[in-house]
């Protein structure tokens, strides 16, 4: 076994991890601390320019670049700051993202990819830093952290060619160029499907299943509303969906769901309708196992047809 392959296995086991550690945080407090991916991005980055020495020092600087752009999503070099720094944040990080794509397009037109030349897995992980941003401003990825976690997976392993299980042929073509990041979020979309399946059961075991609402949402007591991570769906609740969109910290969910929990009370109301608040890192997670044992499960299923 090779040197990078131990690499990327090395890089896939503390992926999976972090993504379990920061599951665990979104859970309970509904934020991960940016000091997981700090470290999980330095540990990445360190090991592939390892690695990548045994085939000069072009590759590690390609690679160096590219994880620099990674990495700083990861440090927030522009906070407290309110000079030129912090209003010109936004144009210099375009600025940064422009340099590093001409600077990678470039050297393949001039040198090819692989060899002595630029790494396969810094292309990966340039293409999957660029996805993972365009998801995060179109609102796709809807927590920073999910954006992050999608980062720091290109930088621990940006390709994964060969999945632990046997694939159709077609499939282990596929895996064989498509940056694993991508392969990690497609799985967690579908297995976003358990979630409707999941609340569905629960509904119907508690004899509450509707067509119309019986695969979003269920009912729990007024009084567990505070303990409990969900958002209010019937009754009306007392504030807006901008209002939701706009709570960041677990503090503010709670102060929320607080709020919410003494209006309902104060109309006599003892029971509400609500949906599940899933971090989108606990389906990541998931995401990223299946993408180790198979690949991408969509393109699994349609080599199969």
């Amino acid at each position: 076994m090779g040197a990078a392959t131990v690499w990327w296995n090395t890089g896939a086991a503390a992926l999976i991890l972090g993504l379990a550690l920061a599951a665990a945080w979104d859970l309970r407090e509904r934020e991960v601390p940016d000091g997981l991916w700090q470290a999980l991005g330095v540990l990445g980055l360190a090991g592939g320019a390892v690695v990548l020495s045994y085939a000069g020092p072009f590759p590690v600087v390609v690679w160096i670049v590219v994880g620099a752009l990674a990495l700083e999503h990861m440090f927030q070099w522009d906070a407290n700051s309110d000079g030129p720094l912090a209003r010109w944040a936004d144009v210099l990080e375009l600025v940064f993202y422009a340099l590093v794509t001409a600077f990678v397009g470039v050297s393949v037109l001039r040198w090819g990819v692989g060899g002595s030349g630029v790494p396969a897995v810094a292309v990966a992980l340039l293409v999957t830093i660029i996805v993972a941003r365009v998801l995060f401003e179109a609102g796709v990825l809807y927590g920073g952290a999910d954006a992050k976690a999608l980062i720091i997976a290109g930088v621990l392993v940006p390709l994964f060619p060969t999945p632990w299980l046997t694939l159709p042929a077609h499939a282990q073509s596929f895996a064989t160029f498509v940056p694993f990041a991508v392969n990690l979020l497609m799985d967690a979309a579908l297995l976003s499907v358990v979630i409707p399946i999941a609340v569905a059961v629960r509904n119907a075991r508690r004899h509450e299943f509707d067509v119309r609402t019986g695969f979003t949402t269920y009912t729990i007591p007024v009084a567990e509303l505070p303990q409990r991570y969900v958002w209010v769906r019937d009754p009306a609740r007392p504030t807006t969906p901008e209002e939701e969109e706009a709570i960041e910290t677990s503090e503010q969910d709670r102060a929320w769901r607080v709020k919410v929990a003494d209006e309902l009370r104060a109309r006599g109301i003892d029971r509400v309708r609500v949906g599940p608040q899933l971090p989108f890192i606990v389906l990541m997670l998931g995401g990223a196992l299946g993408a180790l044992l198979l690949g991408n499960w969509i393109i699994d299923l349609l080599a199969l047809l």
